[in-house]
């Protein structure tokens, strides 16, 4: 199969190694992996902010770098939500219609499509699942607790596999952190709030990492424990999922 990869605006500017742990870690998995050079945003970001129509353009472009594949990869639960269920704005040309059908978010990708669970990683800590609301609730990559069904979660799936690591248990296990995009800007203080909130389950429950399939959550959450001089880690899943040793 032919993958093309998609870095979102915020891993390419801010946290390189995530991207740098995807594709280290789906070549590992024998997966042939291109990187449009011609790839920008999704448009996401202007959707967010009530200028969705401006980001027609974005759009298009994200079609006519990423058309031509398999499938499209992501390390990033909203970016892949924002595809699949947002590109109504732009005319449905087959190309379109093939392009919201096949991007994934990665851990969707490595249990649903490569049909992988153990991918060899090694990471001993006590590690805490944010799960990110896009994710959660508009991919189904986990069961939410709202929810009387049998409960799952890909991310959880392949950390089970994961040799020394812990997942801990979270008295509200899918709780928002609070970022939300522009919500963060606009909602400050509840924002806040709601980040502190998160992290304090995640320290009650002894977790020493969290981690999420999105950076953006995890931006959030870094920079309150990173100012609150909190004693936890914050990784995104490709990068436990990369880390062969420690």
């Amino acid at each position: 199969m032919k993958v093309g990869l998609f870095i979102p605006c915020y891993i390419n500017q801010l946290y390189p190694q995530v991207g740098k742990a995807t594709i280290e870690l789906l070549e590992r998995l024998q997966v042939e992996v291109i990187y449009p050079s011609g790839q920008t945003c999704c448009g996401q970001p202007m959707a967010n902010s009530g200028y969705e129509y401006e980001s027609v353009g974005t759009c298009n472009n994200f079609v006519e770098n990423f058309k031509g594949f398999d499938y499209i990869v992501t390390p990033s639960g909203s970016c892949a939500y924002h595809v699949k269920k947002h590109y109504d704005i732009i005319p449905q040309t087959d190309a379109v219609t093939k392009v919201r059908n096949t991007i994934y978010e990665l851990c969707d990708f490595l249990v649903n499509v490569l049909e992988v669970k153990n991918v060899g990683a090694r990471f001993p800590y006590k590690v805490g699942i944010h799960k990110s609301c896009h994710g959660l609730r508009g991919l189904r990559l986990g069961s939410c607790s709202e929810k009387v069904t049998e409960p799952y979660s890909h991310i959880g799936t392949l950390l089970k596999e994961v040799l020394g690591t812990e997942i801990i248990e979270l008295s509200r296990k899918d709780e928002c952190c609070g970022f939300g995009g522009t919500f963060a800007v606009t909602e400050e203080a509840i924002s806040v709030k709601m980040g502190k909130d998160r992290i304090q389950d995640h320290l009650n429950n002894g977790a020493e990492v969290i981690t999420a399939t999105d950076t953006s959550c995890l931006m959030h959450l870094e920079g309150l424990v990173t100012r609150n001089k909190q004693p936890l880690k914050i990784r995104h899943i490709a990068e436990i999922l990369n880390s062969v040793v420690d």
